[in-house]
């Protein structure tokens, strides 16, 4: 994980403040370069990058997302504009295995908007409450900020926000320890090297270059040897 020099940063969706940039390994090879809002406690990913982050980069991005967790939040405006465009995003939901989790998209395929929060729904940190936890819970608080947007929530009488929709979720000790545990196996994993694996990796980079630009004759040779050569000299710094 490396910071990098800040010249030419996006505009939060937000804020619309300069965002830091972070460095990240590639879950292939390589690096990608992340925009994070730290007083909006956000992320924008360009399309797919949130994916392709590799088991290691999570981890430490779990780790910067902790780091910042009592910092002052600023609540997100009704409409947050993409970085790329200046579209306007608009809200999005998937389902993954730990629950639901909410973001803002670019509808032209820049990429997407998520706060820190949602983000650790989507990668197994935090887990939702069950209707029971949460009858207890609403009897002891009452009325608190939501993770994904900033608007405060009545848990007394919602399941969840009604300004962006986010579920009510809580960073759990035994959903950290186990998602850590699964990111830290998958990493040895794949600092292993193993052929056929290798030969998966080389080709699956060249079809993403292949969709990012038309290819050129006589290149793909030239392409899978120098992407080989990039990909073990990253396994084997």
């Amino acid at each position: 994980m490396n910071d990098l020099p800040q010249t030419g940063l996006s505009a939060c969706p937000s804020c619309t403040q300069p965002m830091t940039r972070l460095e990240l390994p590639h879950r292939i090879f390589g690096t990608l370069v992340l925009d994070l809002c730290f007083p909006c406690q956000g992320i924008w990913f360009d399309q797919y990058e949130s994916v392709q982050i590799n088991p290691g980069g999570i981890i430490d991005l779990f780790k910067l997302i902790h780091a910042h967790r009592s910092d002052q939040r600023q609540p997100h405006p009704a409409i947050l504009r993409c970085p790329r465009c200046r579209d306007k995003l608009f809200a999005g939901l998937d389902v993954v295995r730990s629950g639901r989790f909410t973001y803002h998209r670019c509808l032209q395929n820049h990429g997407r908007f998520t706060s820190f929060a949602q983000f650790m729904i989507e990668k197994g940190f935090v887990r939702q409450l069950a209707p029971a936890e949460i009858t207890a819970l609403a009897a002891r608080i009452g009325t608190f900020h939501c993770t994904g947007c900033g608007a405060p929530v009545d848990i007394r009488t919602q399941a969840s926000c009604n300004n962006c929709g986010s579920p009510i979720s809580i960073l759990d000790a035994e959903a950290v320890e186990k998602a850590l545990a699964d990111y830290q196996q998958k990493e040895s994993k794949r600092t292993r090297l193993d052929p056929e694996t290798l030969a998966d990796s080389i080709l699956a980079i060249e079809k993403q270059r292949s969709q990012q630009s038309a290819p050129h004759a006589g290149a793909l040779v030239g392409d899978l040897f120098l992407s080989g050569v990039e990909l073990v000299r990253d396994l084997f710094p």
